[in-house]
């Protein structure tokens, strides 16, 4: 039976973990590089140390029966001394095939997955040549590390190619054709060791500056569509032998989805779950990695998600009658994600 998990990164993901595990009665130990992370408030204990100190690893590796993690930008040579002594889950094959962006492309091709046409780019070369095929409007990647719009450039003329190729300071990078979608989507799937699969409803994303800033369930999207979101991240789910809950995001285009990426962890599309479903995605993950039967993922309430960024969260009284989630983060930045509010009303469809 498990009864203390350890995650490694102690941001919000990390804290709102934590506060599902409580509720089962499981103790969670974060492990983080940066001293008073936001999950720390709420978890037993915090070890403070970086990725490289193998000591620190195996002590935190051993106070716990299971290992899981809320990003996933991790080093192998970390998880090297972490898995030797306690399981992770999500299996590692997930973990190093979403840090890489053509790896999970190559991956998703593999498993009949409809991505955007793409081509690697190591140097200029490269990138003057994918411009040939994959055409423009696109947008140069790298290939690890990049988030929330961060490291990555939009490339409207072939010749813009130097400039480009520049601003990513030569990083391993992938070329993706811009695809002129209706929509995107995201599902959150969750699948235990067992095989049984669980998905939440599709929510329709919109961003601002690279930022999620809305999610909104229902998506305008109709019931055949939705069956099919559903399959296809039961499809990539079930490829991996995937234990815990994992974010799948998609456009809907004139011919079909189009998955654009996939992230092996709880997702920040999947926060309207909080309050419109009974089991929340939190909540899922840690039933799925503990072993246990997955929850009824089924939405009992419509739902839009806000992100609250920088500033936004210092004028909660414009929110004071939605569900309200801070993430206790001392200092306010320009478009750092403070908290988020989940507006609910009755189920429509």
């Amino acid at each position: 039976m498990i009864k203390t998990i350890g995650i490694l990164g102690g941001g919000q993901l990390g804290r709102m973990l934590s506060m599902a595990a409580a509720r089962l009665g499981i103790k969670v130990h974060i492990y983080e590089p940066q001293p008073e992370p936001p999950a720390g408030d709420v978890a037993v204990r915090v070890f403070t140390a970086g990725y490289d100190d193998a000591e620190a690893l195996r002590a935190f590796a051993k106070s716990v029966d299971l290992v899981t993690f809320e990003f996933e930008n991790i080093p192998a040579e970390a998880l090297d001394i972490v898995e030797a002594v306690t399981p992770v889950l999500p299996r590692r094959n997930a973990l190093e095939i979403s840090q890489d962006r053509m790896t999970e492309k190559a991956f998703l091709q593999k498993n009949g997955v409809v991505v955007a046409p793409y081509a690697q780019v190591d140097t200029l070369a490269d990138l003057v040549a994918a411009l040939a095929t994959v055409g423009t409007p696109a947008i140069l990647k790298t290939r690890r590390f990049g988030y929330d719009g961060k490291g990555q450039v939009k490339i409207t003329d072939a010749a813009q190619a130097e400039e480009t190729f520049t601003a990513l300071a030569g990083a391993p990078a992938v070329l993706e054709q811009m695809i002129p979608f209706e929509r995107e989507i995201s599902i959150i799937a969750a699948r235990n060791a067992a095989g049984e699969v669980s998905c939440f409803d599709p929510g329709e994303n919109v961003h601002k500056d690279g930022i999620l800033h809305t999610t909104t369930v229902p998506a305008a999207i109709s019931h055949a569509l939705q069956t099919d979101a559903v399959l296809l991240a039961a499809r990539i789910l079930n490829a991996l032998d995937y234990v815990g809950v994992m974010g799948v995001e998609l456009f809907v285009t004139p011919n079909g989805l189009m998955v654009n990426e996939i992230a092996p962890r709880v997702h920040n599309s999947g926060h309207w779950t909080q309050n419109a479903c009974l089991i929340d995605q939190f909540e899922q993950h840690i039933r799925a990695i503990a072993g246990w039967p997955l929850g009824d993922g089924q939405r009992h309430s419509d739902a839009e998600m806000v992100n609250l960024l920088g500033e936004e969260a210092n004028h909660l009284e414009q929110w004071h009658k939605y569900a309200i989630h801070m993430y206790g983060k001392a200092e306010v930045k320009l478009g750092r994600k403070m908290g988020h509010v989940n507006k609910i009303s009755p189920k429509s469809a």
